[in-house]
């Protein structure tokens, strides 16, 4: 009774994000109940593996106790504290000094948010704040890369790259410009790394010609693309994009919101190619997705530009929640979990995570497997040599998701045929054999579908 009235009052009254609204109302909701490490439990008893960690952002597992401790002892002692009027707590002072500590370079002054979107938002608004305090307010066009996400704001939506987030919404706008991904599997130029490189950096530089260097204020980039199917980079190649950047005077933008706190080995991805962005966004991992918090890191160099520029008058930026002493005491709580073994252990099962995934290559429907660390992706095709996308008839996204689910294991499941694994970084053995194993398991499913099996003997 108590789950049947929740599916109703969710039908009637919850929204749900990026979701078909009149197809969710038809199917209904699937209720979590709880989580310990990478198991969830849903309202009927059934035990999940999390391969996704919620949406890439339980990095340090369900159930950690330290976290949930530095929650109640804060709640209790001081639940909210505005950073407005010269006034802070001594979690977010504390949170903010580690972040710039641990940040790559100089990355030495940390702008506290809710989450990934509004961090991305805020950029957009630090950087045009910028421009005007160094009186070149006409460098005023941002460019991303096609398949590249950067939160679902007003304005974030528009360097976002993928069309569910502009279809209705009338972004991108005029002053957002793309450049073609990098996506090894589908290159143009075929998958060998140098090629890529060279592609994408002289795509960099015929969009900035074409803008004009004295326009363009800033290049927005995920060291690996996320939400359009996780798609890797060739090694060097964002320092290569970075070089291009400082070359024409662009400001180089980081978005780990994803890749941060471990998701792919080091704290943050950006150091695995030795870049040191002029601003980083994150979030998720922050706080483990136990709160709400996300951040941007900025370089001494924007940071002191505009301070000079404001002078003595305020930065007419800020949020009600923005250093939240809850999710800065969470937040602090997780970088202990990370230096204290999770990290390391998040690199053992990672490599433990792509053998398994790797080890699926010779399975019919696979045609490729990408990732690093706790971040991976397997691609599904009816062909390998023509490398044929699953038919729009096999309705991949929810019949393999759905599979998936009844296997006991929660993946993100694109549109397009690729399957999505983020797991938490606390994964046993175990766990990580436990996702390999079910995901064989649901692709040997989906190689009887009758479209599927029809589209392989076409």
């Amino acid at each position: 009774m108590l789950s049947n009235s929740l599916i109703e009052l969710d039908r009637a009254h919850l929204i749900h994000p990026v979701s078909s609204y009149r197809s969710h109302e038809a199917t209904g909701v699937r209720v979590l109940k709880s989580g310990k490490g990478a198991t969830l439990t849903d309202v009927s008893g059934r035990q999940l593996l999390d391969g996704f960690a919620g949406l890439w952002c339980v990095n340090a597992g369900y159930g950690q106790d330290s976290i949930v401790e530095a929650a109640l002892r804060q709640l209790r002692e001081l639940p909210y504290a505005t950073g407005y009027f010269g006034l802070g707590s001594d979690p977010a002072i504390r949170l903010a000094a580690r972040l710039a500590e641990l940040a790559p370079g100089d990355l030495n002054h940390v702008y506290f948010t809710l989450g990934g979107s509004d961090a991305v938002d805020s950029t957009i608004r630090f950087i045009r704040y910028y421009y005007h305090a160094k009186g070149r307010p006409q460098k005023d066009q941002f460019i991303s890369v096609e398949s590249g996400y950067h939160g679902s704001s007003t304005a974030g939506s528009g360097l976002t790259a993928l069309p569910a987030f502009h279809a209705g919404f009338g972004v991108p706008y005029s002053w957002q410009h793309k450049i073609p991904s990098h996506y090894a599997y589908r290159n143009p130029v075929g998958s060998h790394p140098q090629a890529i490189i060279a592609a994408s950096v002289a795509a960099l530089r015929a969009k900035i010609a074409e803008l004009g260097a004295e326009r363009v204020a800033a290049f927005y980039v995920e060291p690996i693309q996320g939400s359009g199917g996780v798609l890797v980079p060739p090694p060097s190649w964002l320092k290569a994009m970075h070089a291009v950047c400082k070359e024409h005077d662009v400001l180089f933008v980081a978005d780990e919101v994803i890749t941060g706190f471990g998701r792919v080995g080091p704290l943050f991805a950006c150091e695995d190619d030795d870049v040191v962005p002029d601003l980083m966004t994150t979030a998720k991992g922050l706080t483990s997705g136990y709160v709400p918090m996300g951040a941007v890191l900025m370089s001494d160099r924007v940071y002191n530009t505009i301070a000079d520029g404001a002078g003595r008058a305020a930065v007419g930026h800020g949020y009600t929640y923005s250093a939240h002493p809850v999710s800065a005491a969470v937040g602090l709580a997780c970088l202990d979990l990370y230096e204290n073994g999770l990290l390391e252990n998040g690199r053992k099962a990672g490599h433990r995570l792509m053998e398994g995934l790797r080890a699926l290559a010779d399975h019919p429907l696979v045609g490729d497997v990408r990732g690093r660390g706790m971040l991976a992706a397997i691609e599904l095709v009816t062909d390998k040599e023509r490398k044929t996308p699953l038919p729009v008839e096999a309705d991949a996204g929810r019949r393999i998701f759905d599979r998936a689910w009844d296997n006991g294991l929660l993946i993100r499941a694109f549109a397009q045929g690729v399957l999505g694994y983020a797991p938490p970084l606390c994964c046993t053995d175990a766990d990580i054999d436990g996702i390999i194993e079910r995901t064989r398991t649901t692709l040997d499913q989906t190689l009887e579908d009758e479209d599927v099996r029809a589209a392989m003997k076409g």
